[in-house]
């Protein structure tokens, strides 16, 4: 998923950059408002923030695509400290990546949006739908943790088609995306164990952590 420096086009690298900045900004002005309320929404912000790090930073390179694969981590951040903060979080992880040679300046904004805009905020939106539906918490969690990493990936394939094959994005939109299954699906699965095993973990012993005070039961 982090796409390296050169592969896209400048003017596509400055269009994922226009969509993230304004969703960076209200995210850093929903965390000031955050924190003045509770003082211990940074700590756990500072947590996850690690944990988005440590979870994506291991890749397996995906040669038919020019990018990579690996677990994101950021629909358990959203589901936890919520979908704004995560983008953030996930900008601030992407931008240290870079000190690793994974990713690269000119594609943070495009990457940003594949895995802290689009993977953490699908990610979030399965987990309150199936939780409207009843489901329990811990498979409200690990099915919104494996599609939010798809979401990622498909928006990452996108993201390629876009501005290596203009004149025939669908056929290699669905080309990048085949390209990143093989690795990506095993993926999906460890996404859904710790997401699961997480958030479930949380609402067990501090059900107040979890954004919107979702219901543990």
């Amino acid at each position: 998923m982090h796409i390296s420096d050169g592969i896209l086009a400048p003017q596509w690298c400055l269009a994922w950059f226009a969509l993230a900045i304004p969703l960076i900004a209200v995210a850093v002005w929903q965390i000031k408002k955050c924190t003045k309320e509770n003082p211990s929404y940074m700590p756990i912000l500072a947590m996850m923030g690690a944990v988005i790090f440590v979870i994506s930073v291991w890749h397996i390179p995906v040669p038919v695509t020019g990018s990579c694969a690996h677990p994101i981590g950021t629909p358990m951040s959203a589901i936890i400290v919520g979908p704004f903060a995560t983008v953030v979080l996930s900008a601030l992880a992407l931008f240290f990546q870079m000190f690793f040679a994974h990713g690269g300046i000119t594609t943070l904004g495009a990457n940003t949006v594949s895995m802290g805009v689009v993977g953490g905020t699908s990610g979030y939106l399965v987990f309150l739908l199936l939780r409207k539906a009843k489901m329990p918490i811990w498979l409200s969690a690990g099915v919104g943790g494996s599609l939010g990493d798809i979401m990622c990936y498909i928006t990452t394939a996108l993201q390629l088609a876009l501005s290596l094959n203009p004149s025939s994005v669908l056929f290699h939109w669905a080309l990048y995306s085949a390209g990143f299954l093989p690795t990506q699906l095993p993926l999906t699965v460890g996404e859904f164990v710790f997401t699961a095993g997480i958030v479930q973990y949380i609402a067990d012993r501090r059900p107040d952590i979890l954004k919107g005070g979702v219901p543990s039961a």
